[in-house]
């Protein structure tokens, strides 16, 4: 995937546009450049920050602002923003944009830089399961991003041959109901996700704009289309398959890749909708899933 309209360095952004607080930080997040690390480990839950923290070997800066929280610091000498997201895609359109520019413009003048810094953005999130043989408490690596969302569609960009012809093969296999959204691919960055994948399973992850309805879930209102997510579990191209639901992967792939940056997502599979099951203690397999991250982003 790759961006068909990006804007030229040296271009001006209005304070409408790129809005800042008085002291210099990005608006929702509210972090200044000097204050990201260059990896960058991403979660919904404002609470599992500091989960991820109290593993640092040093930390030197705690923000929080709404449902962003920020806490930088060290393990094993790489420096580590660890950033809570909130729950869904136009969150992360939120974040990524917002770390992009802490990064990648010139926030004095207002311009994109001429000069690119990409970041390593790691998502630790939690998931259920389409799949028998995937059980609770597993892990799962993000190979690709299917969106089922619309961010990806507000901004000009193109996919690549190989999403191109997994996104027909989806299409084509669940007969896609003209009624929901038209879906996207989105890969994630090949050598990130190879080095999580290793013991883990691996495959494709459906990003849901929501979490009941959208994934099936009927517990007043019944759903525009069903067997939706059989559909899903029986999808196969070559090795891919649809593996696990969750609500940030593929605006967080599609972002990345159109700003040069390089993402994978890590969830811990807390339900397996596929046997109706659901973890006695997924808080436990989570901080597995932190430490296990950690030593390999840090190796």
């Amino acid at each position: 995937m790759r961006s068909t309209r990006p804007i030229p360095p040296g271009t001006f952004l209005e304070p409408s546009e790129l809005v800042l607080n008085p002291d210099g930080s990005a608006y929702h997040i509210a972090l200044r450049p000097e204050q990201v690390g260059d990896l960058v480990l991403v979660a919904g839950d404002p609470g599992r920050i500091r989960l991820i923290s109290d593993q640092f070997e040093h930390v030197e800066l705690r923000t929080e602002n709404r449902e962003f929280v920020a806490h930088t610091g060290s393990y094993h000498g790489t420096r580590i923003t660890a950033l809570s997201t909130g729950i869904g895609t136009d969150n992360i359109d939120i974040v990524l944009n917002e770390l992009d520019a802490l990064v990648n413009v010139d926030l004095e003048r207002r311009t994109p830089r001429g000069t690119h810094r990409s970041l390593r953005i790691v998502r630790l999130g939690t998931c259920g399961s389409l799949q028998p043989d995937i059980p609770v408490d597993a892990r799962i690596v993000s190979s690709h991003g299917l969106g089922l969302d619309n961010v990806l569609h507000y901004y000009a960009h193109e996919q690549d041959a190989d999403e191109r012809t997994l996104l027909q093969a989806f299409e084509s296999h669940t007969a896609w109901p003209d009624a929901l959204p038209h879906p996207y691919i989105a890969k994630g960055d090949p050598a990130l996700t190879a080095l999580l994948a290793e013991g883990n399973h691996a495959g494709i992850t459906a990003t849901a704009g929501g979490f009941y309805g959208p994934q099936g879930r009927q517990v007043r209102l019944g759903t525009t289309v069903d067997g939706l997510n059989d559909r899903f579990t029986s999808f196969r191209l070559g090795d891919l398959r649809i593996v696990n639901y969750e609500m940030e992967t593929s605006a967080l792939y599609g972002l990345s890749a159109l700003l040069g940056h390089r993402a994978a997502t890590v969830c811990t599979v807390v339900a397996n909708r596929f046997l109706k099951k659901f973890s006695e203690d997924h808080h436990a397999a989570v901080k597995r899933m932190v430490g296990e991250v950690l030593e390999r982003t840090t190796a």
